[in-house]
């Protein structure tokens, strides 16, 4: 007979006890299953800048919150004869034109800079976070709709929006009118990115169970698409809160913003001190740099943000 083309070839096979298999494949049911938030987490406090970044924070919002614990001085208790003097004993940065202390009214003015963002921030993530999740889960005529909303709102800059009401509401100037004029004007750019994420959410596998399990529309996507869409939402509103700063400090530089005989800003002392830039410079330094760290400050903790709840950056470090 033909010798077989395919001859037997005998193969060497270890024994069992030389290769722990069982080892090797064994499922470890105590480790901690890892997520997009925990991978986040273990990712962010790894890096100094979100210490650092936390810490101004952190810092800001307990100065804001308790004012009087670094100062006990009155802000407003100004005596024109120490006008744009230096420092003294128990005013370290001297005194403004009208004679009120430096140190007092950068420490006072933080409360107001930050509720202000604050309320806008609120404001935008919520209006932005309803727009923008109907438009993408539900599509067709409510998408077409509530983008051409959103498209009108987002052609108008939010600076020039708020200088108009607040110079037609410049009897009613408070944190809530300024709040409502910047934050009514800011929330577009939340609703295209989280319309935008959902659209790419909303084919997933999971998605399609749930409809398929007699899940409601409304239901499915605050139970399920919008958790799985939030984390582009939450660095874009921490990137905006230094906006929203900003743009209190502007509208009150500019005086349409707060009345200054009722509120203690960084935008209004700064609009104060330009004046005096040539012979009293100190003035206007001491609120542009607390301005500038807490905005500074933000960015950093929003930068931070985005890249731990991006696997694509995370790999790339």
């Amino acid at each position: 007979m033909p010798e077989s083309k395919n001859p037997h070839i005998e193969h060497f096979v270890a024994p069992v006890d030389e290769t722990p298999v069982a080892a090797v494949d064994a499922v470890r049911v105590s480790a901690k299953k890892q997520n997009l938030w925990t991978e986040a987490w273990s990712d962010m406090r790894r890096r100094p800048m979100f210490w650092i970044s936390a810490a101004i924070i952190l810092l800001v919002a307990v100065v804001s919150l308790f004012p009087t614990l670094f100062t006990q001085v009155d802000p407003r208790n100004c005596v024109l004869s120490l006008s744009n003097q230096g420092p003294t004993a128990g005013h370290p940065l001297g005194f403004n034109r009208q004679g009120c202390d430096n140190y007092s009214r950068m420490i006072h003015g933080t409360s107001t800079s930050v509720s202000v963002g604050l309320i806008v921030i609120l404001l935008t993530f919520v209006i932005g976070m309803v727009m923008g999740a109907f438009a993408g889960y539900f599509g067709g005529f409510v998408d077409t709709i509530l983008s051409r909303i959103g498209d009108i709102f987002f052609s108008i800059p939010y600076i020039l929006a708020g200088i108009v009401v607040m110079s037609v509401l410049s009897a009613h100037r408070n944190i809530f009118v300024i709040s409502l004029a910047i934050g009514g004007f800011a929330w577009p750019a939340t609703a295209r990115i989280l319309r935008a994420e959902i659209f790419r959410v909303k084919s997933s596998d999971y998605v399609m169970a749930s409809e398929a399990l007699g899940l409601s529309g409304q239901k499915t996507l605050w139970r399920h698409v919008m958790p799985n869409s939030i984390a582009p939402v939450i660095v874009v509103t921490t990137l905006s809160l230094s906006g929203a700063i900003v743009a209190e400090a502007v509208l009150s530089f500019l005086g349409v913003g707060l009345p200054p005989a009722q509120f203690i800003s960084w935008g209004n002392d700064i609009s104060v001190a330009q004046s005096d830039l040539r012979t009293a410079p100190q003035n206007l330094i001491y609120p542009s740099i607390a301005l500038s760290v807490t905005v500074l400050a933000f960015i950093m903790l929003g930068e931070v943000v985005r890249d731990a709840l991006d696997p694509k950056a995370r790999a790339q470090r």
